[in-house]
């Protein structure tokens, strides 16, 4: 054999070994899928009415497509609401008398998918998922996912959402036009509490008869997300998390802020939380304004319903309030999807399955109708939803529409934040969200019957306002912070 002849045969096989490794690393998992004999996949969900049917076309699409032909069908079940589920995947996991199996992949918040993950049960998603494919999402998404102790990727992200505020656009102007106030005010905290009051008084004063019966003109969802976005507009991560090592930070100063600018006009009767949402006290004439989830879109109503009958009435979205010279941070939220621990046929065709659903058309697809937000980088642009809509023959409802293209119109001046998860997460959360909210609530019936009593509302608020109420508070807080980070 001459030297030109061993020099190609060489090539050839070095060129032959190349494949085969290749191969080996990049063709082995998709070889474990057979279209004959698909491979059968759960997922369980807390999506309901729109929400759960926008889902399962999407699902019923990918099975009649993709999962056909790679040799994957999926069922969607919905659990109900997050607290079911999240009951049903802990029944699951300790294998309780008549719980179900552990599905293949389920919806879950950081902190649910934290405590599945200490319990071991959570595929590792980064061995399915390379460099390049990953830097498509968004990276705080990504990052949101990165729960294990390794770094890596366990929360794969599959719908998001953010804060709004959304305004009863009819009922404001003639408001404004007696008072000038403008829409302008309501883009920082102060400039809301301002116009709160002003609302409360212009209200009183159309009932001179009828002393200190002002109106609530404004109230906010999620009070845990006033505290955690509230103090990083301040400069401060209240939950600062290390190396899985919590470190509570919880400065006077900017707890003072907080404190006056929620307790302090909920407890005067300008701010307002009367129903189960706030779209609901919108919906009764209660409130004027709240701040929400973009996916609470859907629901602002349409009309205003009180015991004299109902009116409709438009509306503004706008984006949510911050802190004056605050930072412009916004809340990262929204449920991604985990993968339970099993074999690596069933974990490569569940990553298979959520690539496929977060594709851009796919996932403003399924955000068209739920309000949520995508989460690659490519989907997130008015132009790019405007072209799905056009290609699928989408109906995008108004509102919806208006919520997504004014975050999406935001998302280079807005850094969204979401802290890591940490052991006990689930219950320091609760006390953001409760603590400063109940005591406003009892508060505000302490004020309520003063005013009953003959009381202007100065003389009936004034021992709630003081120093020494804020520090007494403070200090509670504090304490049941700790408590529930210790326990």
């Amino acid at each position: 054999m001459s030297g030109k002849k061993r020099s190609m045969k060489k090539v050839s096989l070095l060129c032959l070994t190349a494949v085969l490794v290749f191969c080996g690393a990049g063709c082995g998992k998709k070889s474990l899928l057979d279209p004959k004999n698909p491979v059968s996949l759960t997922v369980w969900h807390y999506y309901n009415g729109s929400q759960q049917a926008a889902f399962d076309a999407l699902v019923e699409e990918f099975n009649d497509t993709a999962g056909k032909e790679m040799g994957i069908y999926v069922q969607g079940y919905s659990q109900g609401s997050v607290s079911d589920l999240e009951t049903a995947v802990r029944d699951a996991i300790e294998g309780k008398v008549g719980a179900d199996e552990m599905p293949d992949i389920f919806s879950s918040y950081a902190d649910t998918a934290y405590e599945v993950e200490q319990a071991g049960a959570l595929a590792n998603l980064s061995d399915y998922l390379d460099e390049e494919e990953l830097s498509k999402y968004v990276d705080s998404y990504i990052e949101e996912g990165r729960i294990a102790a390794d770094g890596s990727l366990r929360i794969f992200p599959t719908a998001k959402s953010t804060e709004i505020m959304m305004v009863n656009k009819t009922d404001w102007e003639p408001f404004a036009q007696a008072t000038g106030a403008s829409l302008e005010d309501l883009k920082t905290i102060e400039g809301v509490v301002s116009t709160a009051q002003s609302y409360y008084e212009w209200t009183d004063s159309l009932t001179p008869d009828i002393p200190e019966d002002g109106m609530a003109f404004y109230g906010r969802d999620a009070v845990a997300n006033y505290f955690i976005i509230g103090m990083q507009q301040l400069g401060v991560e209240i939950f600062q998390v290390e190396n899985g090592e919590l470190t509570l930070n919880v400065p006077k100063e900017e707890l003072r802020r907080l404190w006056e600018n929620y307790y302090v006009p909920m407890v005067k009767g300008y701010f307002g939380a009367y129903g189960s949402f706030r779209s609901d006290d919108v919906k009764t004439g209660e409130l004027l304004a709240y701040t929400g989830s973009t996916s609470s879109a859907m629901y602002f109503p349409d009309q205003v319903e009180m015991d004299s009958g109902s009116r409709p009435i438009d509306y503004a979205v706008m984006t949510a309030p911050v802190f004056e010279g605050g930072k412009h941070y916004a809340v990262q939220q929204g449920a991604g999807m985990v993968v339970s621990k099993s074999d690596e046929t069933h974990e490569y065709a569940a990553v298979e399955f959520l690539k496929w659903f977060t594709q851009a058309e796919n996932n403003l697809q399924f955000g068209c109708v739920s309000g949520y937000l995508p989460v690659t980088k490519e989907a997130n642009s008015s132009e790019m939803l405007d072209q799905v809509a056009a290609e699928k023959g989408l109906t995008v409802a108004p509102k919806t529409y208006d919520c997504l293209t004014t975050i999406f119109n935001e998302m280079e001046e807005t850094t969204l934040y979401t802290n890591k998860s940490f052991e006990n997460g689930s219950a320091a959360r609760k006390v953001l969200e409760y603590h400063l909210a109940d005591k406003a609530a009892e508060d505000r019936a302490g004020v309520m019957e003063a005013l009953k009593q003959g009381k202007s509302l100065e003389e009936a608020s004034a021992a709630y306002v003081t120093d020494e109420a804020f520090e007494a508070w403070y200090l509670s807080f504090c304490e049941a912070l700790e408590a529930a980070v210790n326990k």
